[in-house]
């Protein structure tokens, strides 16, 4: 089926299509008849959907109505089935009623879930006493050379009349026959209309299709310096000059806003052909185009219109009226009725954004603190401005880089963003392209690079590479073709969604060269997380995962390829594979160009290991490879995480099955916050990238399998679900306490030397659950720290842990600088269960504040309407414009309930200075 909006697809969650029972009542049935539509051999419980559309008597597909909902990720209750509990399932419709429509031919439908993780595959039935198939042509339009024979065969369920009209000229007449065959040979465009009326009745169905006689394209030259895609020069603003690579599709049109044709074929935008290059182009004439936007979309040998593949924007008919317009202000209104499918959107009155911040370097890679957000769950606003008005949070944490789920067009509205159909587009969902950089440039004023997931593994069936090149006839579904110039017809790999890209073809690496280099040179992103690179092989099968996971000449090859083009644009661009797979191969990586400065950083999953741990269980506890030396590695390449999007939250499971004695629980929300902390005592002090997700520095403890209304039911069906914010997390002290005490750990691993060091040791594998780090700094300077001892007890019981201290003398616990004086270096030392210790041999002052960093402050909520509060008492506030404007001064010492009143304040962003002592923090505000 062509319109399914496939919205919250992933890696982890393929579809599941059941063997399904769908049966219809009355059949056959008249278009003003109800119908009964009954299901059974259904293989969940969770509710059985109705999915629907319907064909007109040209046989046009139809979308859906109102009742059955617009997203196929989420149907409305109007489209649940009635359990009949007997395992069957009915849904009763009239089809002009429910359809809103008459002269129907045909319906297609199908059963599912609610999120469209489970459905049954398509079942399309006739409308009318009888059927009549069309065998030939197979598509409503079709184009052929001027005099060739066209084959029109068509068979009807009952004996039948037949009559044929082109053009609406009767032009072939067969009576009492249920087979029908003719030939004619149209020289120009031609409607044909084939009525077949069953014999001695006045029972009418109606075939249309149309046959289009083949243009031949000028061989042109291309302009000199064009690319694949929209080419525009605002000193000729009246002109644009579109790119098209289209191997083996002889001519193709353009369509769109910018003429008196209107969405219709036009000769005159007919593409040339530049025989040399294999391209297809055309320059325009903007003068009648709406100053605001242009709208095209290519039309390939008069049957399939797609929007370009180099697309930066495009409109989408289903999904862009759910965008909020404090989001994405006046977005133009799809042409319906005009055309289908996406649109390729060009705003050609955009303003150029003015850059404040034009020479970023991003931190040592020893020194990076990368936190994942996904945009969708990280604010109630969900767009690029809600993370811009969270930037102070996550500097005053300590972050240096944010790293972005996929923002490149996806499937749908509400998803992780894996799903991409468009690579080189922004999802308009969560804001413009200007949004887009001014996120960029603010993170950038703070210190903070961006880096963002690519997804180059596959594209969804929407891509307009897939549906030009695949066997549905130009829909979404299918697989692709044997002359695809893009994707493998069967994924060559064990991980394999949606259509498999094939990067041993130049066409794929052209594609993947042309759209990445946009987002570094239009965004100035600063590195890419490259999602899936296990799949950029072409030696395995589905079935072989071994050979998946082995070592894979091809994949090194084209990935360093890829890796070259990225450094080439910049030369100090963050490259990061997302491979977990054997060491061989990521060290190619990792050593790759490494004698000049560059080198492939790797993702490290540690979840398991850090989460036993955590949870009080000795059980694969070890999490030593944390450690790019255990790992193999000679440069700190490993990006090591405790949780990412794709892991099951570490305090979730602390909570639901963590151990527990009769004194001592980690299901208790405080000692499971406390043990967190002491994980991050033994994560942030190995040497080596690190990255946190989302709240989790707030023991984000949701569930990842939890549905969007709050229940889990105990599968991977709600895994992609939208889920709450963890800003509330602000105010419970434990949880502001574990959020302080990971930025001090964070403050140290980026301000003493001698957490990069290449001198260190990890011991986790200790079966009591004591973990020990020991680092090393011989070459460190006078008053610097050259010797870091860290423990941590994670056992369920006190421990007398032998530290193994690297010298005798007075030593200091780093996070309060508290004195402790060795006498032995294996002198014992007890620490409770959850207890840690982060040891240095020098007294340090952080640069963070005059007080310890942990006490940093935070405000919640914020945004806020009438109140805030502070996670700290201070002594005095005040609050200002952004203009420096005092409008409040708050006594909080005698402050009731400790709520500071804003109703008064007008919505804007203030700025809100605590004073505690000489210690004076300020924080930004935003008001509703």
């Amino acid at each position: 089926m062509k319109t399914k909006l496939l919205v919250l697809f992933f890696l982890a969650l393929p579809v599941s299509f059941f063997a399904q029972n769908i049966t219809l009542s009355p059949e056959p049935f008249s278009e003003d008849q109800n119908i009964t539509i009954t299901a059974s051999n259904v293989s969940w419980t969770s509710g059985v959907y109705l999915w629907t559309w319907h064909y007109d008597s040209s046989g046009t597909q139809i979308n859906n109505p109102e009742a059955i909902g617009t997203d196929f990720g989420n149907s409305p209750e109007s489209a649940r089935f009635t359990n009949n509990g007997d395992g069957t399932y009915s849904y009763v419709l009239k089809p002009t009623e429910f359809y809103k429509n008459t002269g129907i031919s045909r319906i297609g439908l199908l059963v599912k879930n609610q999120n469209g993780s489970q459905q049954s595959t398509d079942l399309i039935k006739s409308v009318g006493a009888f059927d009549v198939t069309l065998t030939s042509p197979t598509t409503t339009s079709s184009s052929v050379t001027s005099g060739s024979d066209l084959n029109i065969v068509a068979t009807s369920t009952v004996t039948a009349d037949f009559k044929l009209f082109a053009n609406g000229n009767l032009i072939n007449t067969v009576n009492s026959t249920k087979n029908y065959t003719y030939t004619a040979n149209p020289t120009l465009n031609t409607n044909y209309r084939l009525e077949v009326t069953q014999s001695g009745t006045s029972n009418l169905v109606v075939r249309s299709f149309t046959t289009l006689v083949k243009p031949v394209p000028q061989i042109l030259p291309m302009p000199e310096g064009v690319k694949d895609g929209f080419n525009y020069d605002k000193s000729k603003p009246n002109e644009a000059t579109l790119v098209f690579y289209a191997p083996g599709k002889e001519f193709i049109h353009i369509i769109g806003n910018f003429n008196e044709s209107n969405w219709t074929l036009d000769s005159k935008y007919l593409m040339n052909y530049d025989d040399t290059a294999d391209r297809h182009w055309i320059t325009i004439d903007l003068t009648n185009t709406p100053k605001e936007h242009l709208l095209y979309q290519y039309v390939v040998e008069y049957n399939l219109r797609v929007a370009d593949p180099y697309s930066t924007l495009i409109l989408d008919e289903f999904n862009d009226k759910f965008i909020k317009t404090s989001t994405y202000e006046n977005i133009p209104a799809y042409p319906s009725g005009k055309t289908s499918e996406a649109i390729s959107y060009i705003q050609l009155n955009e303003e150029d954004y003015q850059w404040q911040i034009t020479d970023f370097k991003p931190a040592k890679r020893e020194d990076l603190v990368i936190y994942e957000v996904l945009i969708r769950d990280f604010d109630t606003e969900q767009n690029f401005q809600s993370v811009i008005d969270r930037l102070d949070y996550l500097s005053e944490l300590g972050i240096n880089v944010l790293e972005l789920m996929p923002v490149q067009e996806f499937d749908g509205n509400s998803s992780w963003g894996y799903n991409p159909s468009f690579h080189m587009a922004l999802d308009k969902y969560y804001g413009t392209r200007n949004a887009f950089k001014a996120l960029i440039d603010a993170a950038h004023a703070k210190g903070i690079a961006v880096i963002i997931d690519v997804v180059y593994n596959h594209a969804s069936g929407q891509n307009p590479y897939y549906r030009m090149y695949n066997t549905s006839n130009g829909g979404t579904g299918g697989q692709p073709s044997a002359d695809s110039p893009f994707f493998t017809q069967t994924a060559t790999h064990s991980y394999s969604v949606f259509n498999d890209f094939n990067h041993s073809k130049t066409a794929t690496k052209n594609y993947v060269k042309r759209t990445a280099s946009y987002w570094i040179e239009e965004f100035k992103v600063d590195g890419f997380r490259w999602d899936l690179t296990k799949g950029f092989t072409q030696n395995c099968t589905a079935a072989d995962e071994s050979c998946t996971n082995a070592y894979q000449q091809d994949r090194v090859d084209v990935l360093k390829e890829y890796a070259d083009m990225q450094w080439e644009l910049d030369s100090d661009f963050m490259i990061i594979f997302e491979h977990l797979g054997t060491l061989s191969e990521e060290k190619q990586w990792a050593d790759y160009r490494l004698n000049e400065g560059k080198g492939i950083m790797l993702w490290n999953k540690q979840t398991n290991a850090y989460n036993q741990s955590t949870m009080g269980y000795a059980s694969d506890s070890n999490f030593d490879a944390a450690s790019y030396k255990v790992k193999g590695f000679n440069n700190p390449a490993a990006v090591t995480y405790m949780e990412s999007h794709d892991e099951e939250r570490l305090m979730y499971k602390n909570i639901a099955f963590g151990n527990s004695t009769t004194s001592y629980s980690t299901k208790d929300l405080n000692t499971a916050l406390a043990r967190m902390e002491a994980a991050g005592a033994v994560f942030f002090t190995i040497p080596g990238p690190k990255m946190i997700w989302q709240f989790g520095e707030l023991g984000y403890d949701i569930s990842i399998f939890t549905c969007e209304d709050g229940s889990n039911p105990g599968d991977d069906s709600c895994k992609l679900s939208p889920k709450p914010t963890g800003w509330n997390y602000l105010s419970t002290d434990a949880r502001i306490k574990l959020r302080n005490t990971w930025a001090a750990m964070i403050a140290l691993k980026k301000q003493l030397p001698i957490f990069e060091t290449t001198d260190f040791t990890v011991e986790t594998g200790n079966t009591d659950l004591v973990k020990k780090i020991h680092l090393s700094n011989k070459n460190a300077i006078e008053g610097d720290v050259n010797y870091v001892t860290v423990l941590a007890n994670l056992s369920m019981t006190s421990q007398v842990i032998n530290p193994q201290f690297q010298e005798t003398g007075m030593w200091y616990n780093l996070m309060n600088n508290e004195e402790y004086e060795v006498t032995a270096t294996t002198t014992p030392i007890r620490l409770e269960a959850g207890e840690y210790r982060i040891f240095g041999n020098t007294n340090t002052t952080l640069s963070t504040s005059s007080e310890n960093f942990a006490n940093q402050i935070a405000l919640f909520p914020n945004p806020a309407s009438s109140y805030f509060k502070l996670s700290q008492d201070v002594d005095d506030l005040h609050i200002y414009t952004t203009d420096g404007a005092l409008v409040k001064r708050i006594d909080f010492k005698n402050l009731k309930n400790k709520q500071v009143p804003i109703d008064d304040l007008t919505s804007g962003i203030y700025l809100v200075e605590t004073i505690r002592g000489e210690f004076k923090q300020t924080l930004k505000l935003i008001v509703n």
